[in-house]
């Protein structure tokens, strides 16, 4: 039914607009104004409680007054009204509705409370309903032809660019530059306060639609980050995904108990989430439409090489500096094609790349120059930068580049200067090519496209089983302490419950008196190290909590109770622990939201990985290849290869401990936050040893809302 019913609700064979108005200042008079202007292939049907017609159009009192059947309607009444409109429509049959109207929970708890008996009575009559507090859809297939929106953009292209935004006067935005750029649009929806439509819906239906090559979002917020992330792997492969999402920073502060829980702000979730399913992240809704434009008229290049040809060396170097600073390279020509421009060009060219035509090339320099690059077996993909000369023909230029277009490989167009947003900017996209306005913005694009298709290349990978593990051990672990109303696991409890699932740790005894610090480190034998266990404890560095350099057990914990006293906390004991050769600090953990389920963090562990920030995150559960990704992202992953005659790390048992860590948090939902810091790493061949782990858990009785759908992940 649901997908039925949203492919009827932008392809219906009847309309009517439940508050269209004789006002031309009005919503209602726009909306119905754009459905019979756009050509809408079905009767539209005016509904004013008072006026007998709206713009010739006989009108009715009432949707239940309409004579015929009415597939979706679009609802523009004040907020009061709209309750009594939707019952009427469930009355007559309507399956499908738009309602444009604001006045719910954007604005506060009479709006809610409103919203709340909407969303009652579309489930009564079984209806879908793009809104409330939205400026419509638009469906410009010539067989539909629906316009129902109030934007005044109403010469949008037809395409096979699907967009959704959350955002009413940013879809207005939107379908202006939609228009101007010439980028066709097959679909387009505002969803403003989505009560009971989605994006997650609007995917899954445009996932089989043959009118939709691309999709594009502008994203708020997220209803259901775990399906998003099913349907975009699942659409990803076929049809690429561009979103903007707004709200990069923090919303409020956390209160995060570790390095983790301070790292994993909100917007390192999203880039993980969109790093996981393949979708590419638009800075800017500028560079959304950066993005399309490739994106849509632009095939899959096979590589990074890129070969410029330019008729201005400026702007070209300038295209240099932008390929270099996102990875691209700059392609080295063969000898043959150098040979061939040699012949081509003016003698004052350049024929290395960027190719350089010089001012004086014409249309006839500027084709060759195209044919030859393009034909190169070093390049992948070919930017054209042209600045309009006062006595070059743009016309001729612009015929010649787009005559010059052969192959697959993905050709970009930049028109600076005093023609820019002029005829050859115009005419070139109107040919079909992707056409920018400045060089950087053209690379941009087209790394985001090498990006995905490299992304798309790649091995997805499997979420392996654990051997060894024993999850009832570490359920009885973490139940113990929900029982005991605990926050924190008791440090003896967190190392266990990492055990559990395979994770080696020194070997360690807690004690509570400098006597037992003395006998636990005759005991363990060898050179040991000193934490403190108090209560509030958390950066035990910072507060003179971990002696690294023990020489005298007993000695050191009565100095280090007598420091953590006077700093204000209540020392409650020791954990005495055998000091580990030294390695690569490493920072292993989770934190875990409820809505998006656990976040996974790696990266250089120790007392400054606040100050660095060097962190990859990926969402719980890991593949094997999510692990090795994670492990690679760092800047600091030369480190871990041995960079500079320092000795490599045993990378196998980073991504190990990634892999148990991830099977652990995904089978125990209570964990909250987990952080193993520092994971020492040793050369290859020597694994890893947790130095220290702690474990905060969610309250008895708490079960964030992702928990199920990651426990279902993990087992699939």
């Amino acid at each position: 039914m649901t997908s039925e019913t949203i492919s009827r609700l932008f392809s219906p064979r009847s309309v009517a607009v439940i508050g269209a108005s004789r006002d031309p200042r009005s919503v209602g008079h726009q909306i119905f104004h754009n459905l019979l202007a756009g050509g809408f292939q079905g009767p539209v049907y005016p509904v004013n409680r008072t006026a007998r017609d709206v713009a010739s159009v006989r009108a009715y009192p009432s949707v239940l007054d309409i004579p015929d059947p009415v597939d979706v309607a679009i609802i523009v009444v004040p907020a009061p009204a709209v309750l009594s409109a939707v019952d009427e429509c469930g009355r007559k049959g309507v399956k499908g509705l738009v309602i444009i109207t604001a006045g719910f929970r954007e604005t506060g708890a009479d709006g809610a409370a409103r919203e709340a008996r909407l969303a009652d009575l579309l489930d009564k009559y079984g209806m879908r309903a793009i809104g409330p507090n939205c400026m419509g859809i638009l469906n410009k297939n010539p067989d539909v032809r629906l316009n129902a929106t109030f934007s005044p953009a109403t010469n949008v292209k037809h395409g096979k660019t699907a967009f959704v935004s959350q955002s009413g006067a940013l879809g207005m935005a939107i379908l202006d530059q939609a228009a101007d750029l010439g980028l066709g649009l097959s679909y387009f929806a505002s969803l403003g306060n989505k009560t009971n439509v989605s994006t997650n819906d609007l995917l899954a239906v445009w996932a089989d639609d043959p009118q939709v090559d691309l999709i594009l979002l502008y994203l708020e917020n997220f209803g259901n980050p775990r399906k998003f992330i099913q349907l975009a792997r699942a659409i990803t492969p076929n049809k690429p995904i561009i979103a903007v999402k707004s709200g990069r920073t923090a919303a409020g502060a956390r209160a995060a108990g570790s390095h983790t829980g301070a790292l994993a702000e909100g917007d390192a979730i999203i880039e993980a989430l969109f790093e996981q399913c393949g979708v590419i992240r638009a800075q800017s809704i500028q560079e959304l439409f950066e993005h399309a434009r490739v994106f849509s008229r632009a095939s899959a290049p096979r590589g990074r090489r890129v070969g410029i040809v330019t008729n201005s060396g400026g702007p070209a170097i300038m295209a240099t500096d932008a390929l270099l600073a996102r990875d691209l390279q700059l392609a080295e020509l063969t000898e043959e094609t150098m040979k061939r421009l040699r012949a081509a060009l003016l003698p004052e060219a350049s024929v290395a790349n960027p190719v350089d035509v010089i001012a004086g090339g014409g249309a006839t320099d500027i084709r060759a120059a195209i044919e030859a690059v393009a034909s190169d077996p070093n390049v992948d993909a070919l930017i054209v930068i042209y600045t309009p000369p006062v006595f070059v023909d743009d016309v001729a230029v612009s015929r010649a580049i787009l005559d010059a277009k052969r192959g697959d490989k993905p050709l970009l167009a930049c028109v600076l200067g005093k023609d820019s947003g002029g005829s050859a900017f115009h005419l070139l996209t109107e040919g079909g090519l992707p056409t920018y306005v400045f060089p950087e913005s053209a690379v941009r694009a087209l790394a985001a496209l090498v990006r995905h298709t490299e992304w798309h290349q790649r091995p997805t990978g499997h979420v392996l089983p654990i051997s060894g593990a024993r999850p009832d051990e570490a359920s009885a672990i973490l139940q113990r302490a929900q029982a005991s109303g605990a926050e924190w696991l008791d440090p003896d409890d967190a190392t266990r419950l990492i055990e559990c699932y395979g994770v080696s740790v020194a070997r360690s005894k807690r004690v509570t008196t400098p006597t037992e610090a003395a006998e636990a480190a005759a005991s363990i034998g060898g050179p040991v190290v000193l934490k403190a266990i108090a209560p509030g404890l958390v950066h035990k560095s910072d507060a003179g909590g971990v002696d690294l350099k023990v020489v005298d057990a007993a000695e050191s914990y009565r100095k280090m109770s007598a420091g953590l006293t006077e700093r204000g906390y209540a020392m409650e004991g020791a954990l005495v622990q055998a000091r580990i050769p030294r390695g690569h600090e490493i920072l292993v953990g989770m934190a875990g939201d409820p809505k998006f389920g656990p976040l996974l963090a790696f990266g250089l562990g120790g007392i400054f990985v606040e100050i660095l920030k060097d962190v990859s995150f990926r969402l719980a559960p890991l593949t094997d290849e999510d692990a090795k990704r994670m492990v690679r992202s760092i800047r600091a992953w030369p480190l871990l290869e041995g960079a500079r005659g320092n000795a490599a790390a045993d990378v196998p048992a980073i991504e190990d401990a990634l892999l148990r860590v991830s099977a652990l948090v995904s089978a125990h939902p209570s964990i909250r936050e987990l952080e193993i810091n520092p994971l020492i790493v040793g050369e290859p061949g020597h694994g890893a040893v947790a130095a220290d782990a702690r474990v905060r858990i969610w309250p008895a009785g708490i079960m964030p809302r992702a928990a199920a759908v990651t426990r279902e992940l993990a087992t699939h």
